[in-house]
This record gives structure tokens, C-alpha cells and sequence, in this order.
């Protein structure tokens, strides 16, 4: 896989939450992950061990945990791939906020890093491009619950020429 780390998701999703407890308290504790993750403090310890070993963060048993620079590296990139995600889920496909959360999360560890560049540039140029923009995607949304309408097309496009006719 073409990840910038080989950690499972897993381990990946315990940075995630590390990270974010840091944020709000300086630390994390075993028994705050095991809230946030809805799993027993004895698999959180167990990931604490490993990421400990891998070098990922700073754990002694009964312990504040804090993440190392490598660890912090790592859950920030994983949140900057959810946030993207999510962001393309909701804004560009349409989907419910529950339905491009959830989607984030399991494919956040998957993609490759070439797809997530791409996935990237792509919601960077929906943005800028005058042929896109907010009503760009009402129109997509259109289409996804109503299907082809010719009228509307016809409409979109003269609303397009209206806004590029100032482009050289």
C-alpha cells in the first residue's frame, strides 16, 4: 500500500484520539480512549503498547500519554485525510453528514497517497473554477435526485458563460 506509515487503521484511529485528547487536556488517559472508541481499557492498552514500541508515543502504565513528534506527525495526517474525505463525501457527493463521516473513517486508512494528492487537487479546483462553485453542486445534486433535466442544463450553462465571459 502507498501509506506514508504501516500501522493498521486500528493503531492509526488510537493516534487520532490521542491527538484530539491532547488538544483538550495536554494528555490522554487510557480510560479517555476507551470512552471515545467505545472499547475495553484492556485493548487500549494492549494499541498503547504497541504504539509505545513503535515509537509513536510517550506510555508508562497508570500514565499520562502524549504523543511523540512521529505520532503527532502521523494522527495529523490522518485527520487532514478524514477531513478531506468527509469534505468530498458531504460537499461534492452529497451525502448526509452521518453518511460521509462514517465513510471518512473507513477509507481515511486505505487510500493511496497518489489518490488522496488527486482526491485533494480536485476539491481545490471545484473551488476556484469558475465552471464549478456552489451552484456547480446544487446542480449535481439536482441531477442525483431528479436525474438529467434538460431545462436546468440549458439554464446552468448560460449562468456558466455568464460567469466565464470575463475570463481571457
Amino acid at each position: 500500500m502507498d501509506k506514508p506509515n504501516d500501522i493498521s487503521a486500528s493503531l492509526e484511529d488510537y493516534l487520532e484520539i490521542i491527538y484530539i485528547l491532547e488538544k483538550e487536556n495536554n494528555s490522554a488517559r487510557a480510560k479517555d480512549i476507551a470512552e471515545r472508541m467505545c472499547v475495553q481499557k484492556a485493548s487500549v492498552t494492549g494499541a498503547l503498547r504497541n504504539l509505545s514500541a513503535k515509537g509513536l508515543i510517550n506510555y508508562e502504565p497508570y500514565s499520562q500519554i502524549t504523543l511523540t513528534n512521529e505520532g503527532r506527525e502521523i494522527a495529523r495526517e490522518v485527520i487532514r485525510r478524514h477531513g478531506i474525505l468527509k469534505e468530498f463525501f458531504e460537499f461534492v457527493l452529497k451525502l448526509s453528514p452521518e453518511e460521509a463521516e462514517e465513510n471518512a473513517c473507513k477509507i481515511e486508512h486505505v487510500i493511496h497517497i497518489g489518490a488522496m494528492k488527486r482526491l485533494t487537487k480536485f476539491l481545490e479546483f471545484l473551488k476556484i473554477c469558475p465552471r464549478a462553485g456552489s451552484d456547480w453542486f446544487e446542480a449535481f445534486e439536482n441531477y442525483c435526485n431528479d436525474g438529467l433535466n434538460k431545462e436546468g442544463c440549458v439554464t446552468c450553462i448560460k449562468k456558466c458563460l455568464e460567469k466565464t465571459s470575463h475570463i481571457k
